[in-house]
Parts: structure tokens; C-alpha cells; sequence
């Protein structure tokens, strides 16, 4: 009965990919066992956009997958005109499925005459026709409230937990680069058997540059590795600092840990170059094109994770898991999405 029930539901979800992830959309659909919905796209010689679903979505459910990364923009329209698509063909529910959502850094008015971005953005996204987000480790825990509607805010940690849980860890701290993200990498050091964990005090002086002021609680002093852990690397100045400033402790060893592997500007060139990086873990929130992937960079799928949160709302199965902090003493629940 049971199986005959999410057969049924299964049979009415249609699962669509923006241009942004196709890759990400077909791993959460081959996790589900349903076909990717065909989608055409078009662009004019006016630089509009042409969109088209290319299968029914009439009384269905309709997942749309599209990560927002570069063309930021571009990738934000298509997303607004497969929501509104969607809703306007009588789709019976519309969900758009976010794995990164860049604009989560914007969550607060910090100078004189500026937008609160975030929040701008999720009002959009809920205009032009979700009644249910998805998304995952942001930037800003916040943002999660901007949403005017159910918003699932999944996190990746399984995926690393399964990850380290495999390698040497004897002598190894877990690093937060940022006061503010302390509470993840402290889950991360306890479901890796309780690893000491530092969290640095860090500064920002402009959009690529910041400054580590001191540490906060225990100095990473005398140990030899660093599993450095943080949200998302872009420009990688947070990354850099703070192993420069883990040197000065005296650790000589690196891993550079994040969720959404953004490597822009010269950050991959700059990790390239320094060979005390033993791994670059990061997952595919975000499409990696091979000319940024380097020999010690491992990408790990959460394509499991969204799979089981579409899985739990298409049967309407309790997603109470979604909204509890991760299990301190339940470590490593491989494949389920919890919310950070």
C-alpha cells in the first residue's frame, strides 16, 4: 500500500531544470526514479528570453531546479519565468528547488541607501509563483525567514561527515574561518568523534580582502592538520587568511571544506600554487566546470539530500528532520536533508 501510494505521487511530480544545474537536477531525479521533464529554451536577437516547459504540468507538482550562480541575473529570470510558467498552466503545487541562493550575503542594510537583497529576491521568487522553496546552507541563517512561504533550509553535513569520517584525522582541528558560522563547523568536529574545533575572528576590509583578528576559544596550537570549514568559498580571501594565520600556529597541513564552491577570480589559481592543501572538499550546489577543477579537489553530490526532501513533501510525510539541528549524538545520516 505503501509503495502504491508514492508510486502514485511520484506519477504526478514533473522535475525541470533551469540551465544553471542540469547535471545536479538528473542525479535528484535518477535518486527518485523519474524522468527529467524536457524544457526549450530560446534567445531572441533582443537578448529576451523564450521559454517553454515541454510537457504537461496541469493538476501535477512541479520541482524546478535552478542553483543561482553565474550570470547570476540571467539565471534569476529563467527561474521567475519557469515559476511563473508553471502556475499559470494550472500546476497543482510549484516548488522551486534553490540549492544556491547568492544573494543570501545581502541580508541586511549595512550602509546608507541600499537594498536588502535577499529579501527583495525571495519576495520575488515567491511572486512569480513558489509556494515552496528549497535550498541549502545559507550564507545567512536568517534569510530563511524571508520567505513568505515554506522554505526548506537543507544542509550538506551528511555528505561530509561520510566524507571525513574515512580519512586520518589524528591530530586535527576543525576551523571555522568565521565566528558566525562557528555552530556548523562545531556540529562537523562532533560527528567526526569529537575533533577539537577553533573559530577565527575575522575582518572584513573589502570584497576580496579580510583580515583574522585573533581566535576565538581554543588557539589550533600544536596540532598538525587543519580541516578548514566554512559555507561557501568565492574569491577564496577568507580561505587564505586563514591558513596564513593557521601557520603562525604552527600547522602545517590543510583541508579546505565548503558547501557551495563558488572559485571565482583567481582563487583556484591561487590554491593551485600551494601544495600544503591536501584536499579541497566541496559538494555540486554549484556546476564546477572542469578548467576549475583541480587533481586534489573532491565534489560530493547532495543530489540524495534534495531527493529525500522532494520525496517527503510529494508524500506529505513529516519533514520535522528539516527543522531540527543536526543530531549532536546521531552523527552521519547519509542521503537526509536537515536543516541548518
Amino acid at each position: 500500500m505503501h509503495d502504491g501510494r508514492e508510486r502514485e505521487a511520484l506519477s504526478m511530480m514533473r522535475v525541470f531544470s533551469g540551465p544553471s544545474h542540469p547535471e545536479l537536477a538528473k542525479g535528484i531525479c535518477a535518486h527518485l526514479g523519474v524522468p527529467l521533464s524536457p524544457i526549450h529554451y530560446q534567445r531572441f536577437s533582443d537578448d529576451c528570453l523564450y521559454i517553454q516547459l515541454g510537457e504537461t504540468v496541469r493538476n501535477h507538482d512541479v520541482f524546478i531546479v535552478q542553483t543561482i550562480s553565474a550570470p547570476t541575473s540571467d539565471h534569476l529570470i529563467e527561474l521567475f519565468m519557469m515559476l511563473d510558467i508553471a502556475r499559470s498552466a494550472g500546476a497543482r503545487s510549484v516548488h522551486a528547488v534553490i540549492p544556491y541562493f547568492s544573494y543570501a550575503r545581502s541580508d541586511k542594510k549595512d550602509a546608507p541607501r541600499i537594498s536588502i537583497t535577499a529579501r527583495l529576491m525571495a519576495d520575488l521568487i515567491v511572486q512569480s509563483g513558489a509556494q515552496h522553496v528549497m535550498t541549502m546552507t545559507l550564507h545567512s541563517p536568517q534569510v530563511h525567514g524571508f520567505f513568505s512561504v515554506p522554505t526548506d533550509h537543507l544542509t550538506a553535513l551528511p555528505c561530509f561527515v561520510d566524507h571525513f569520517k574515512k580519512r586520518d584525522l589524528r591530530s586535527t582541528v576543525v576551523v571555522s574561518p568565521d565566528i558566525g558560522h562557528a555552530k556548523r563547523a562545531s556540529k562537523l568536529a562532533s560527528a567526526l568523534g569529537g575533533l577539537p574545533m577553533a573559530a577565527g575572528n575575522k575582518v572584513r576590509v573589502s570584497d576580496t580582502e579580510v583580515v583574522m583578528r585573533d581566535w576565538v576559544g581554543s588557539r589550533p596550537r600544536g596540532v598538525e592538520h587543519a580541516l578548514i570549514f566554512d559555507d561557501e568559498i568565492a574569491n577564496g580571501g577568507t580561505m587564505f587568511e586563514a591558513i596564513r594565520a593557521l601557520k603562525e600556529e604552527g600547522v602545517r597541513r590543510f583541508t579546505v571544506a565548503c558547501t557551495h564552491g563558488i572559485f571565482s577570480g583567481q582563487a583556484i589559481e591561487r590554491f593551485a600554487a600551494m601544495p600544503e592543501i591536501e584536499e579541497i572538499v566541496t559538494t555540486d550546489t554549484v556546476a564546477i566546470p572542469e578548467g576549475k577543477r583541480l587533481p586534489n579537489m573532491t565534489i560530493l553530490s547532495v543530489a540524495g539530500v534534495f531527493a529525500e526532501a522532494i520525496r517527503c513533501n510529494a508524500m506529505g510525510r513529516s519533514v520535522g528532520k528539516l527543522f531540527a539541528f543536526w543530531p549532536e549524538d546521531e552523527p552521519g545520516q547519509p542521503g537526509l536533508g536537515q536543516a541548518e
